[in-house]
């Protein structure tokens, strides 16, 4: 059993899951404080009804971004490639995510510090901005990771970008920008009307009502595209060797118009994962009309997850496609670290990850309850 869980072939796999764990635990927790931040100027018009919004997450926001900081460091451990090629390539992008999300918790820290009407009200929009863009941005980077991404390696697999940053705000990556704009858009409407009474609670259920249609409307409409062949695909058409060395040039790939349904083709049960991506939401929508809280978030949560998972499911084994040598392509099989390094890791994560899950519930259940303006007003200056 051991050799089974230790082999090269399952560790890879294994490090592919825990890498979508960790990229969906990161949307599914900081993905609501995200959506309660681009939600901010909409669900909030008085200062006392934005504090009671910005303390919904004010506890758990520094929390939730660990997620981001695991997801980045599994892919600068297990995959060096993918790190390699997409924080550079992709540069001026992650640097505009980076900007805000350092730009939020600023404006948390600094937002109450005085009670300057214009203080507060631009510390607002940086919040706005903290939530709105990575938001849109990693939506973004989705899209383009679908339709290929313009790079290759050369013979001793230095790798070389050959894109700008106005070459990712192409239509299909904008479009993949707006499905994840809305869809964490209506996890933040959904968190709000869960966590906030009143007005804001009242504002949140009317825009996450259409959040959630737009998020199911929109993935939908993802999906009939990728059916049509017009977000494109890939498929790798060499034998895979699994338990082979970390070599992207080892293999070929084809560009194939239905390579992102191959995987549904071969194993019709997958496609429950889609289905629900567009379901989920609209039981969400029914929930934000029926001021079912519970219901509603946890089927936003499931939204999320769902939405998320599809684009895994579709583009196994290549975790990152290239459009100008679709041979030089990223794959699960052959851009991995080393049997040792993943070995290693896993054996680490299954110590630690625990615990983390575990802190966080805790956090979570004390934290339990809904947050009013009368008990923002009763904390005063210890709360946000």
């Amino acid at each position: 059993m051991i050799d089974f869980l230790f082999n090269y072939e399952t560790l890879r796999i294994t490090w592919w899951v825990l890498l979508g764990v960790l990229l969906i635990g990161f949307a599914v927790t900081d993905g609501f404080d995200m959506g309660v931040g681009a939600l901010l100027p909409f669900v909030a018009k008085t200062d006392i009804e934005r504090r009671v919004a910005i303390n919904t997450i004010g506890p758990v926001w520094e929390g939730n971004q660990v997620w981001f900081i695991l997801g980045g460091g599994a892919i600068f451990a297990a995959w060096p490639a993918l790190y390699a090629l997409s924080f550079s390539g992709f540069y001026l992008a992650m640097f505009l995510v980076l900007f805000a999300l350092i730009l939020r918790p600023v404006a948390f820290k600094y937002r109450s510090k005085r009670e300057d009407p214009r203080w507060r009200s631009n510390w607002d929009w940086a919040l706005f901005i903290g939530g709105a863009v990575p938001a849109l941005i990693f939506g973004v980077a989705v899209g383009n990771a679908l339709r290929g991404v313009p790079f290759h390696f050369s013979t001793d697999l230095r790798p070389f970008y050959e894109g700008t940053l106005f070459g990712l705000l192409n239509p299909v990556a904008l479009y993949c920008g707006l499905v994840s704009l809305s869809m964490l858009v209506m996890h933040g409407a959904a968190w709000l009307a869960f966590k906030a009474e009143g007005p804001v609670a009242e504002r949140a259920r009317t825009i996450g009502g259409k959040a959630a249609m737009a998020a199911a409307i929109l993935f939908a409409g993802g999906g009939v595209l990728v059916w049509l062949g017009l977000l494109g695909g890939y498929e790798v058409t060499s034998a895979i060797v699994w338990d082979g060395p970390s070599n992207p040039l080892g293999k070929t790939v084809i560009a194939n118009a239905s390579g992102w349904l191959r995987n549904f083709h071969a194993t019709p049960a997958l496609c429950l994962v889609p289905a629900l991506g567009i379901v989920a939401p609209l039981i969400a929508a029914a929930g934000f009309r029926s001021r079912r809280e519970g219901l509603t978030f946890i089927a936003s949560k499931l939204g999320v997850l769902c939405i998320i998972a599809t684009v895994g499911l579709a583009m196994f084994p290549i975790i990152l496609p290239s459009s100008t040598n679709p041979g030089h392509s990223l794959a699960v099989f052959d851009a991995s670290s080393s049997r040792a390094t993943l070995r290693n890791m896993l054996i680490a994560t299954v110590i630690f990850l625990p615990l983390i899950l575990a802190y966080t519930a805790w956090v979570y259940s004390v934290l339990w309850g809904k947050v009013t303006e009368a008990s923002v007003r009763e904390a005063g200056p210890s709360a946000y």
